[in-house]
């Protein structure tokens, strides 16, 4: 637990010497969000009913872009390579990078809902099922996001395969974040779409940090 503390104000010293590595992914975000309404014009009813997909496909691009870099320091600089020579808890490590990830791409998603709701004219229900999906989503994302970047961490033209690995994995995510979504425009129940983004995101937690920390190792053997 110590040692997670450590890692975690480590990556968080380093999130604020690196102001792109956050900055970088939420403006993306942002941008995105702001071109398509000027790109399909001023149709409230046409923004509404895209609004599902455009929100989560802008999400989605934006953690990934962040995803590339998570390792590749550390792994040029020998930081991965001490910590599995030395038989230092690599877990602690993976965790850390998690948490950061999702605090530096997620965190930012949830709180600007409020900002995209206006400027795609959601309502009160669509503004809460997206802030729902996005605090559910967005941890899932980061998971994906650590695994795709262990694995493709000594790849040459990691970015490329990185996102052919994860994109199709962001795919049911994707779908029932945005059914959700609809299903609150149009006042239906979407508590069932909720439960099964909980439950994909529990079972990611359970397997993929082990899977992250195995990919490290095998990096560096």
């Amino acid at each position: 637990m110590v040692m997670l503390s450590q890692f975690i104000r480590r990556e968080l010293c380093l999130l604020a010497r690196q102001k792109a590595d956050w900055l970088n992914p939420v403006l993306f975000f942002i941008i995105v969000l702001t071109l398509f309404p000027l790109g399909i014009g001023p149709e409230p009813n046409l923004l509404r009913q895209m609004a599902p997909g455009i929100i989560w496909i802008a999400a989605l691009l934006s953690v990934l872009l962040a995803a590339e870099r998570l390792f590749k320091d550390d792994y040029r600089n020998g930081v991965v390579e001490q910590l599995v020579a030395a038989r230092q808890p690599v877990m602690a490590f993976v965790l850390a990078k998690i948490c950061t990830n999702w605090l530096s791409t997620g965190l930012p998603l949830v709180l600007l809902s409020p900002l995209v709701a206006l400027l795609l004219g959601l309502n009160t229900a669509s503004l809460t099922a997206m802030m729902l999906t996005l605090a559910l989503g967005t941890p899932l994302l980061s998971l994906l996001s650590v695994l795709g970047a262990a694995l493709t961490l000594s790849a040459d033209k990691g970015g490329i395969l990185l996102a052919l690995l994860i994109l199709p994995l962001y795919i049911p995510l994707l779908i029932f974040a945005s059914a959700a979504m609809e299903a609150a425009s149009m006042g239906l129940a979407y508590q069932g779409q909720l439960a099964i983004i909980l439950a994909m995101l529990l079972f990611s937690l359970a397997l993929i940090p082990f899977a992250v920390a195995s990919a490290l190792k095998i990096n560096v053997s």
